[in-house]
């Protein structure tokens, strides 16, 4: 049985719900996915660091979240120091990377078809996922639940969050395009 990649479901099954149930005059009005953002941050981790040591953990993160996105990430600085949190102004504190087009779509056929089955206690995802703009966001503990990260040659565990921006109006329709797309939800 061959997995249907989200495009097509967006094209096939997501359009027609939607215009069906929000009653859309129009193919272009119907909410579709603009982007995905993948975020994670380091700073209490680095921040007893020394700066070559900063510098090989800095290259960890970009070869792994690299490996997981197919597009390097581009390093956060501090924008302010923060004493309390032994934070100075310009210390590397994390990365993100903005996916768009295929790499977007490919990436969210991987997160829902082979990530999310294969972390630990999967049992859904919670409807509070979708924020009120209708965006998806999702935090992951362990970086090592994606197929291209071997838990073996990695000595440290990473927390990733994932956003799923939409151009929804509100909750109700980006809560019904994640659904039409097949997101597992958890069952209330």
């Amino acid at each position: 049985m061959a997995i249907i990649s989200t495009k097509e479901k967006y094209k096939e099954k997501a359009i027609s719900g939607m215009k069906e149930k929000f009653q859309y005059k129009n193919v272009m009005s119907v909410p579709r996915i603009q982007k995905v953002v993948i975020n994670t941050g380091f700073g209490r981790i680095v921040s007893t660091k020394t700066k070559d040591e900063q510098r090989k953990f800095s290259e960890y993160i970009i070869n792994n979240i690299g490996a997981i996105c197919g597009q390097r990430p581009v390093l956060t600085v501090a924008r302010k120091s923060i004493s309390t949190f032994k934070l100075r102004e310009g210390s590397i504190i994390g990365s993100k990377v903005t996916l768009r087009g295929k790499k977007m779509y490919d990436f969210i056929d991987k997160l829902v078809n082979i990530v999310l089955p294969r972390s630990r206690d999967f049992l859904g995802i919670k409807l509070s996922a979708i924020d009120a703009n209708g965006n998806f966001n999702l935090g992951i503990k362990e970086h090592i639940v994606f197929p291209e990260i071997s838990p073996e040659k990695s000595p440290i565990i990473l927390g990733l969050e994932i956003t799923i921006v939409t151009d929804a109006k509100n909750r109700e329709e980006g809560l019904e395009l994640f659904k039409l797309l097949d997101f597992p939800f958890k069952k209330s």
